[in-house]
């Protein structure tokens, strides 16, 4: 079985050419048996059922999650406090944006455009103020820096895209033959291109089992801006494709050997290519008398799943209202794969390079807002939302654009400035497939530090989710031993942001 040395690819498993070189190693299966393993868990959970629902219950056919891992700071996003004190405040200013009642930082001008589109949730509170991207995008209870650094501590709960295609499955057996798949990820796998060995939790199928792990695709293209970032007493500077990426940069399923192996496999770069070749080998003994190695080789040569994630396709005025940046480009291709057929699409603004990257601004706050964070999300979440409406199916796709946490509401002494993690009050954005248009919910104090008017759990929202993609919050899962556990045993509809 295919050992790759080098990063640990424990969890970051898809169904692509490049990835039956990774499972032997991270799962103990072949890619054929991801759907053995699928189909001895078998339809052991309570069916979908559907009561008497209202209107937006299903309304939406698939969504997007846009996830800015490291966390956003909730003052410099859409919960602007101008009359707030310096410290608090900051050097940036706010503009008007088309949602009246919530201005924008002046970095998001074209944001600010497309905010009528959109329900602001100002008031989402929890008490882990760590990196619980596993919190913020599961079911799990709870949430500690343990389990936020091990993807494989038992007491995690499946990533939401993963539960979306099992239920997928569940409901029509026929779903894990798709030629474009219910769960992908972009632009790498997560968690893959900082340094140091250990992976974060977050995006995994937990006791659902691998063959319900979110599909990474791989980033082909060259960055155009040099970054310096700052971790502690480190500093890197390196090239970073968040910040711009050249024009003929696009993704692919992964079925070469990448362009742009992980930090620590470069290394290994001779191994792997022998381990490459041995693989092919291998492949090429597939043969049609096994259902589960012909729904394997289908994925690996889906010519539909391939051209949805070639942006390069798509007319050059629709590719620069994305904005040649990582994020934007990324918004792009999930885009083209909901339109293809795939039922529930991530995009991950991961760290890259420096581990306690992405936008964990601890240092260089106001540089990195202005250089690197808010220009390629200002056109990706914007070319997303005006493109969605453009083309009418902003009303039937969900967007969500979630992080763990807020960030400290007062800047700390660190070089450049800083805001640190900050649980207790942040904002999150929802738009389409059932959301209403144009809303607030929620208010914080005058310092955007606690939450002064309707507290909103990241369940609620993720229960809001589930509820406008179809399914029944009185769902439940098998999990390894066959128990029905709960879909998301403590959260709520937010009935107020519902059209």
């Amino acid at each position: 079985m295919l050992r790759v040395l080098g990063h640990p690819k424990s969890l970051c498993n898809g169904l692509t050419r490049r990835d039956v070189l990774t499972i032997g190693s991270a799962l103990g299966l072949t890619l054929p048996g991801f759907w053995q393993a699928q189909a001895r868990s078998g339809p052991s959970a309570k069916p979908n059922s559907k009561p008497q629902h209202d209107k937006h219950f299903g309304q939406a056919k698939a969504c997007i999650l846009l996830y800015l891992y490291g966390s956003p700071s909730q003052i410099e996003l859409a919960d602007q406090k101008p009359e707030a004190p310096e410290e608090v405040r900051g050097e940036l200013g706010s503009i008007k944006s088309t949602l009246p009642g919530c201005d924008v930082c002046e970095l998001l001008p074209q944001t600010s455009r497309i905010m009528h589109n959109v329900t602001v949730v100002r008031s989402v509170t929890h008490p882990y103020p760590i990196h619980g991207v596993a919190y913020a995008t599961t079911a799990v209870p709870q949430i500690d820096v343990a389990m936020e650094l091990s993807p494989r501590d038992a007491n995690h709960w499946p990533f939401i895209g993963s539960t979306v295609a099992y239920l997928e499955q569940r409901a029509d057996p026929a779903a894990a033959r798709k030629p474009v798949p219910d769960n992908i990820a972009l632009p790498f796998p997560f968690s893959s291109q900082r340094t140091g060995e250990v992976q974060r939790a977050g995006p995994y199928p937990a006791f659902l089992g691998n063959s319900f792990a979110p599909h990474f695709t791989r980033f082909r293209g060259q960055a155009t801006a040099t970054i310096t970032k700052t971790l502690n007493d480190k500093t890197l500077t390196c090239d970073e494709p968040y910040a711009g990426i050249a024009p003929d940069s696009y993704f692919t399923l992964g079925d070469e050997p990448d362009a742009d192996i992980t930090l620590d496999l470069l290394h290994s770069r001779q191994s792997l290519l022998e381990q490459l070749e041995n693989a092919r080998r291998r492949r090429d003994k597939f043969d049609s008398g096994d259902t589960y190695r012909e729904m394997a080789y289908a994925l690996l040569s889906s010519t539909k799943l391939r051209e949805a994630l070639d942006v390069r396709r798509e007319p050059a005025k629709v590719r620069d209202r994305y904005g040649y940046f990582l994020f934007g480009q990324s918004c792009l291709a999930a885009r083209r794969l909901i339109e293809a057929g795939s039922k529930f699409v991530t995009v991950f603004w991961d760290e890259y390079g420096l581990a306690g990257s992405g936008w964990d601004t601890h240092w260089e706050h106001y540089p990195r807002l202005r250089n690197e964070l808010m220009p390629g999300f200002d056109h990706g979440f914007s070319g997303l939302i005006s493109d969605l409406d453009q083309r009418g199916l902003l009303d039937e796709t969900l967007v969500l654009v979630l992080s763990e946490h807020g960030r400290t509401p007062k800047l700390n002494k660190a070089k450049g400035g800083g805001r640190d993690h900050w649980s207790q009050a942040y904002t999150v954005l929802v738009a389409g497939g059932g959301i209403a248009r144009g809303r607030v919910i929620g208010k914080t104090d005058k310092i955007g530090a606690t939450v002064v008017d309707r507290p909103v759990s990241p369940k609620d929202v993720l229960a809001t989710a589930y509820y406008l993609l179809g399914y029944d919050l009185e769902t439940t899962l098998p999990d390894k031993t066959q128990r029905p556990m709960p879909l998301i045993p403590s959260g709520q509809v937010l009935k107020e942001a519902l059209a």
